[in-house]
């Protein structure tokens, strides 16, 4: 989503209206789920994708003429196609996608755009709130604001002064939900859809180890939407040449590794340094954290061996369940480049919910 709203930035300040298509509705399987979006630029550019094949063609034939009309428009799509040929359709599933123009004219959209982007640099949460009733829409205005967590406002929804108030006295149970959805509010006798986003930013995962397999994590974590801190107590494996997906490089010695690190609740640990005693030293740490994920490399025997002292040392049979060990998700992983994608995968469906 970063890079959609960075183009979004872009366009707007080069004066040239794009389309946001986001799917605001979904029942039965479909290529992307909800709060999936892509951007159609000026140019015929697209950021993102909504899924694909016919779908996302006749979304973006639609999103060409609204560059024209500026009119939002709501397209309701049927994917239970029954000939081999519709492949594309034959998911099963019913898709709404709401397409929004996003003019230069409107004023209020580039502070509401830095909002955004500013809670994925630097973290936070918020959340998107958008009428998706196209009769709603103004001539070259967006009714959309973004709240934070604790109500601070950007954007306006033009004439629903009691929507608003009411978007910021939920705004906090919100965006904990996590799960984008529409809601309906009332605002002077009219009923009104409203989807609102929860955005979070990109969750940190610490790699402690710099060797070979933490080499293959690094690019493949950054590249799906994690925000990479790599550590290792030698120097030469503590270099920023070897990880440039990677925010961070910090060389640190392992026995107090922990120690001014921002590990919170939002924060992955992924353990794979280079001895059985480091590994056993960094678990114990993370285990006094509220890391949503710790994960350690290794063979059942290894992992055992470990934690059996970390029991004797105090750890609770329910402190130790946190850990995954073996690491990653089984599908048969070798190589470093193999281990790098089950871990990964799984870091993916840990952060999923799954």
């Amino acid at each position: 989503m970063q890079n959609i709203y960075e183009a979004l930035m872009d366009q707007y300040r080069q004066g040239n209206t794009s389309v946001l298509a986001t799917i605001i509705k979904q029942a039965g399987p479909s290529p992307r789920g909800i709060g999936a979006k892509c951007l159609l630029t000026k140019d015929g550019v697209l950021f993102g994708t909504i899924g694909g094949g016919l779908l996302e063609a006749e979304v973006l034939q639609k999103a060409t003429d609204l560059m024209q009309t500026k009119v939002p428009e709501l397209m309701s799509f049927h994917l239970k196609g029954t000939d081999v040929e519709d492949t594309d359709m034959l998911c099963g599933g019913d898709v709404e996608v709401f397409l929004a123009p996003l003019s230069p004219e409107d004023s209020g959209l580039l502070p509401f755009f830095e909002a955004i982007l500013r809670i994925h640099r630097r973290g936070g949460s918020g959340l998107i709130a958008t009428i998706v009733d196209p009769e709603s829409w103004q001539a070259e205005k967006a009714p959309m604001v973004f709240l934070t967590a604790d109500g601070e406002q950007t954007g306006s929804i033009p004439g629903c002064p009691n929507l608003e108030t009411e978007l910021k006295n939920k705004a906090e149970a919100l965006v904990r939900q996590r799960v984008p959805k529409i809601h309906r509010f009332s605002e002077g006798g009219r009923s009104l859809n409203v989807f609102v986003e929860p955005v979070q930013s990109n969750p940190i995962l610490f790699i402690f180890g710099g060797g070979h397999v933490s080499q293959q994590i690094a690019p493949l974590a950054a590249r799906v939407g994690f925000n990479v801190r790599v550590i290792d107590d030698r120097k030469d494996f503590a270099d920023p040449h070897l990880f440039p997906e990677a925010q961070e490089v910090l060389e640190r010695r392992f026995e107090d590794v922990m120690g001014g690190l921002p590990v919170d609740g939002s924060s992955y640990l992924v353990i794979v340094t280079r001895g059985h005693s480091h590994d056993k030293e960094v678990v114990a740490q993370a285990l006094k954290t509220d890391a949503r994920y710790v994960g350690m490399i290794g063979s059942r025997r290894k992992r055992d061996i470990i934690y059996q002292r970390l029991m004797e040392e105090g750890f609770s049979k329910e402190d130790i369940a946190r850990v995954h060990s073996p690491i990653g998700l089984s599908i048969g992983a070798e190589t470093p480049e193999e281990i790098a994608v089950s871990i990964v995968a799984e870091l993916v469906q840990v952060r999923a919910g799954k």
